[in-house]
């Protein structure tokens, strides 16, 4: 008599707390965007400027954060909470990277429309890491596409690279998070130095507080996605017999 345990993974109790933690800090952190974005949209540009210019600069902020930013940050917690296959997980994985790779080339895109020209939107360290960063992501999304359907190959093949894959997939979230706040800086800084934002107002709070919301959902999501989250569970045992008799 052969005896079988069938198991299913489950959060465990402190992956779930963490997930709920990272949730809740992108709800916040997407909430101050908004708030700067809408509330303070007069400060992103002159007044004499047209209003759909008012519109796409503040849409760079705001896709970059909300679409870009915290979908990438889910997306890398999917096998955290998704249940269902590998496979599954994988798929719903690798579409909400999708979402956040159009929400990111969206974003470049709002930022070029505001000035004339690929080159004068490249001056600053943000723009220069900014466009690392997309790119990798890019080509990582276009791999792991590319191996999602190719998934044929040798499961050793698989496991040799997935260190490699997770490192690279923290790296270019981790990248993200700091194109993010030195644009921030960068968008302060020039309020600042043009005398349309006081160092203490408001404003400046704002934008302070979702510097530090960013870096602490980037801090909860790199711990939720290294941490062992994953528990075996038996559901079901299986009982399976063999009666052989020796032939006659």
């Amino acid at each position: 008599m052969e005896t079988s345990i069938k198991a299913t993974a489950s959060p465990s109790p402190s992956a779930s707390n963490l997930i709920v933690i990272a949730r809740l800090s992108g709800l916040l952190v997407a909430v101050l965007v908004l708030v700067w974005g809408l509330s303070f949209r007069s400060n992103f540009l002159s007044h004499t400027s047209p209003t759909h210019t008012h519109i796409y600069s503040v849409l760079h902020y705001l896709v970059m954060v909300i679409g870009f930013v915290l979908i990438s940050g889910e997306a890398i917690l999917v096998h955290k909470w998704c249940p269902g296959s590998r496979n599954l997980k994988k798929l719903v994985h690798l579409t909400m990277q999708g979402v956040a790779l159009a929400s990111g080339i969206f974003g470049i895109w709002a930022n070029f429309h505001l000035q004339k020209g690929v080159l004068s939107n490249f001056y600053s360290l943000h723009s220069w890491m900014g466009l690392i960063c997309i790119s990798l992501f890019a080509a990582q999304w276009l791999m792991g596409l590319f191996s999602f359907w190719h998934q044929g190959e040798e499961r050793t093949t698989r496991i040799r690279v997935l260190p490699g894959n997770v490192f690279l997939g923290l790296y270019i979230y981790a990248l993200a998070i700091a194109t993010a706040e030195t644009g921030l800086l960068e968008k302060l800084t020039f309020l600042e130095a043009k005398n349309k934002v006081l160092k203490h107002s408001l404003e400046s709070v704002v934008v302070n507080s979702l510097g530090l919301g960013l870096a602490l959902v980037s801090g909860i999501v790199i711990l939720t996605a290294v941490s062992p989250g994953n528990q075996s569970i038996p559901t079901k045992i299986v009982y399976s017999s063999t009666d052989k008799r020796p032939s006659s």
